[in-house]
C-alpha cells in the first residue's frame, strides 16, 4: 500500500471482483496517471506565468475537523461566503495548478459531465466542480489515498485494510502536509486572500501532528450526536457507490463487510482526536469545540464565541446575516432521513460503543 500503484491496482481488482466492472477501472486509471504527468509538468510552470504564488505565507489558517456530516461544509461555507477566508474549490483539487486552472475555468460546466461530483444526490450534498469542498479530496487526485479511498473502494478488499489508513500504522502526515501548503499558497494567490479555510476530517487522527507543522492553526472541530453522523455518512458514500456501481445491488455479506469496517473506521476517527485531547497531546487553545446542536439552537451565541477564537471581527452587516441564519436553522428540518436500520445499527450499540466520546464533548446529550 505504499506505492499508487498499489493502490490503483487493488482498487481496480475491487472493482473487478465486487462490482463486476473491469474495463473501466483500466480506462480511469490511464487517464488520471496521465492527468497526473500532465499536473505534474504544469506546476513547474507556475512560477514562470504566476511568480508571486510562493511568497504567499500560510498564517493562522481556520481549519474544520471532525467526523464527515458534522456540519464542516456549512460551517466552511459561511466562512468563505463572507470573506473571513478562502476555501477551495474542488476543480482546484483536480488541476492543482494555477495554469491550469486559468486555462481550464471556462471549460468548467463542460468538465462536469465527466466529475466524479455528479454522483453525489443534492439532497444529500450538494456539490460541483466549483463548489468549495473538503481538502481531503485532494488526497486522492494527487496520492489516491487517503480515507476517502479507503471508503469508497478498499473497503472491499478481502482482509481489512483499514490499519493502512491509521496514522498509529502508517502515517502519511509530512508528505500530506507538504502537499497541503503548496496547495493552499496557490488557492490564496488565486483568490488574493490572507487566511486559508479548509476542512479536513482526515487530520482528527493526527491532530499533534498538524499542530507541529502550522503551529498557529486555529482549529473547528464540530461534535455531532454519532448515532446520526453514522448512517448519514454511510448514506453519503453509498448513494455514491449506487449511482456508480449499483451498491445496493451486492450480495448482503459483502455490503455487511462494508457496514462493519466503515462503522470502525468512523469510531477510529473519534477514539483518536480524543485520545489526543485527553492525554494532553492536542493544545487545547488552538482548538474551538462546535456542537451540532448548539450550532442549530443557538447560532448567534456559537458565533460570539467563535470570531473571537479566530481572532475576527464580524462587521454589522455580518452580524445581521447571523443573526438571520440563527433564526433559520432554529426553523430547519432536514428532508433526508436517516435509517439506522439501513446499515444494520443500533442506537444502544452506537451509544456503547462510543461512551468515550458522548463524555467528552457531548455532555448530558444521552
Amino acid at each position: 500500500m505504499d506505492s499508487i500503484l498499489s493502490r490503483m491496482n487493488t482498487a481496480r481488482k475491487i472493482a473487478g471482483k465486487t462490482f463486476g466492472v473491469y474495463v473501466r477501472p483500466w480506462i480511469v486509471g490511464l487517464v488520471f496517471l496521465n492527468m497526473r504527468i500532465g499536473i505534474s509538468l504544469a506546476r513547474l510552470l507556475d512560477p514562470v506565468f504566476f511568480p508571486g504564488f510562493k511568497k504567499v505565507a500560510i498564517k493562522s489558517p481556520i481549519i474544520l475537523v471532525g467526523n464527515p456530516r458534522t456540519g464542516t461544509t456549512f460551517l466552511q461555507r459561511f466562512l468563505t461566503d463572507h470573506d473571513i477566508g478562502a476555501g477551495m474549490e474542488l476543480y482546484r483539487m483536480v488541476y492543482p495548478s494555477l495554469l491550469l486552472q486559468t486555462l481550464l475555468k471556462p471549460l468548467l460546466p463542460l468538465l462536469e459531465a465527466v466529475s466524479p461530483a455528479k454522483y453525489h444526490k443534492p439532497e444529500v450534498h450538494a456539490t460541483s466542480l466549483s463548489k468549495v469542498e473538503t481538502d481531503d479530496a485532494s488526497m486522492i487526485t494527487r496520492y489516491f489515498d487517503g480515507f476517502f479511498v479507503y471508503g469508497f473502494f478498499l473497503a472491499f478488499a478481502d482482509e481489512d485494510l483499514l490499519p493502512q489508513f491509521d496514522p498509529a500504522v502508517r502515517d502519511t502526515s509530512a508528505r500530506d502536509f507538504e502537499w497541503l501548503q503548496g496547495l493552499w499558497q496557490r488557492n490564496l494567490y488565486a483568490h488574493d486572500a490572507d487566511r486559508v479555510v479548509a476542512k479536513l476530517f482526515s487530520l482528527a487522527p493526527r491532530l499533534p501532528q498538524f499542530l507541529e507543522k502550522f503551529p498557529d492553526a486555529r482549529i473547528l472541530y464540530t461534535a455531532r450526536d454519532p448515532v446520526d453522523i453514522f448512517p448519514s455518512g454511510m448514506s453519503l458514500v453509498t448513494g455514491v457507490l449506487d449511482e456508480a456501481f449499483g451498491f445496493w445491488s451486492l450480495p448482503e455479506a459483502t455490503r455487511q463487510q462494508w457496514f462493519d469496517r466503515i462503522y470502525a473506521g468512523f469510531i477510529l476517527l473519534l477514539q483518536r482526536f480524543h485520545d489526543d485531547w485527553v492525554s494532553g497531546r492536542i493544545c487545547r487553545e488552538n482548538v474551538y469545540v462546535v456542537r451540532y446542536d448548539r450550532m442549530m439552537s443557538e447560532f448567534e451565541v456559537v458565533m460570539s464565541e467563535m470570531l473571537p477564537f479566530l481572532d475576527y471581527q464580524p462587521s454589522p452587516q455580518l452580524q445581521e446575516k447571523i443573526d438571520a441564519i440563527g433564526v433559520k436553522q432554529r426553523a430547519y428540518k432536514s428532508k433526508h432521513k436517516y435509517n439506522l436500520a439501513k446499515f444494520n445499527l443500533d442506537a444502544d450499540r452506537i451509544h456503547q460503543d462510543c461512551a468515550f466520546f458522548y463524555e467528552t464533548f457531548l455532555p448530558g446529550y444521552l
